[in-house]
């Protein structure tokens, strides 16, 4: 039976500060519950203050939240029974998820799409989102005045060709501003940001098999490769490397690490580097200073000419994609109707039993078979 039509659509981001006096207390929330001494915490506050202690990401939300709302109305008045509004909540700064859902229930919104700014599975992509969203919906069942939203996730957005095409004109746009002659010289460093191995060995589906969190970003990372190279007429260097580890040493993690990769094509006689963060859908913290300024760095050091493709961000191409999940979604459309580039197919709307699970004991979570 098909299933009821949404009516709105809620943006479910991480958040971040928007100024100098919000950047401890956010990154206490970040951090809450790991034991971590303010001390190591202004360390990296200072990186938040060599940018105004503002980070870009949430104006980048608010834009993604006119452009989808108005790609979803187009030719639609506000006064339109059938106009869907966009919110936009987040899970570390304001506007805070479970207030988001406190304004939507009481403007009357009964079933709302969720579209994550995460596209891919992981755990802190995918089911630490879907905790977030039961803790909000728990805590307003807890207040007694009325029922929340019913919500429904959409699919992982990485395997949709406007991501795909999106960063392919950005990577051929950083080649470009290069002006290097030889561009057989240029390597290209697609980025992503570093997890636990141990976490990304139980991403995704599984029935799938684990590891799902490198091999879309694998699959991604090719694809556009394969991209690039058909448009220059030659074929590219390229390797998928690692960012932002933020563990214990003695836990293993994602690598290469962006600096150590810097280091090896400089040696293995690279001449200039196009860093791509394939990884993420807006520039934040992680990408102004771990790329734009830590990896930047480190390859003038190492004598390279160094270009950053730009984040997918709110291109109108991507808002359309994700508008279309969003009705594709409501339209409970069957498999073979979806889009989906990757070899695994469409990823289902209702992540499986134990999708990007954790070794600890899992927490509830909507939006999934094990809700």
């Amino acid at each position: 039976m098909r299933m009821p039509a949404f009516d709105a659509v809620l943006l479910l981001s991480f958040g971040g500060p928007e100024r100098s006096e919000d950047v401890m207390p956010f990154l206490r929330r970040v951090t809450a519950g790991r034991g971590i001494p303010d001390d190591r915490l202004t360390a990296v506050a200072a990186q938040y203050e060599a940018f105004g202690g503002k980070s870009p990401i949430n104006d980048q939300n608010k834009e993604l939240v006119r452009l989808l709302e108005a790609t979803l109305n187009s030719g639609v008045e506000r006064d339109d029974p059938r106009f869907l509004p966009v919110y936009w909540g987040n899970r570390n700064w304001e506007p805070l998820l479970p207030d988001t859902l406190r304004q939507m229930r009481a403007d009357g919104i009964g079933r709302a799409a969720v579209v994550i700014t995460s596209g891919y599975s992981s755990y802190s992509g995918c089911r630490q989102y879907r905790e977030n969203l039961y803790d909000a919906v728990a805590e307003l069942v807890a207040d007694g005045q009325g029922a929340p939203p019913e919500l429904a996730k959409i699919r992982r957005w990485f395997d949709q060709p406007a991501f795909i095409d999106v960063m392919t004109d950005n990577v051929l746009s950083a080649i470009d501003s290069l002006n290097d002659p030889d561009p057989t010289a240029i390597t290209i460093a697609f980025t992503t940001h570093s997890i636990p191995t141990a976490q990304s060995e139980l991403t995704g589906d599984p029935e799938l098999g684990g590891d799902m969190y490198v091999r879309q970003h694998e699959f991604v990372a090719r694809t556009i490769a394969a991209n690039v190279a058909q448009s220059l007429g030659h074929a590219v260097a390229w390797d998928l490397v690692f960012q932002s580890r933020s563990g214990p040493p003695r836990v293993p993690w994602l690598e290469p690490d962006i600096s150590d990769h810097i280091d090896s094509v400089a040696a293995a006689g690279a001449r200039a580097v196009v860093v791509v963060p394939i990884g993420f859908m807006s520039d934040h913290m992680e990408v102004m200073w771990d790329l734009d300024t830590v990896a930047r760095d480190r390859a003038l050091e190492q004598g390279l000419a160094f270009a950053r493709a730009a984040t997918v961000g709110t291109d109108p191409r991507f808002v359309s994609a994700l508008a279309e999940l969003v009705r594709e979604r409501e339209a409970d459309l069957p498999e073979e109707q979806r889009v989906a580039l990757a070899p695994w197919g469409p990823a289902p709307d209702s992540c499986p039993a134990n999708c990007c699970a954790t070794s600890s004991t899992p927490r509830p979570a909507l939006c999934g078979q094990d809700s």
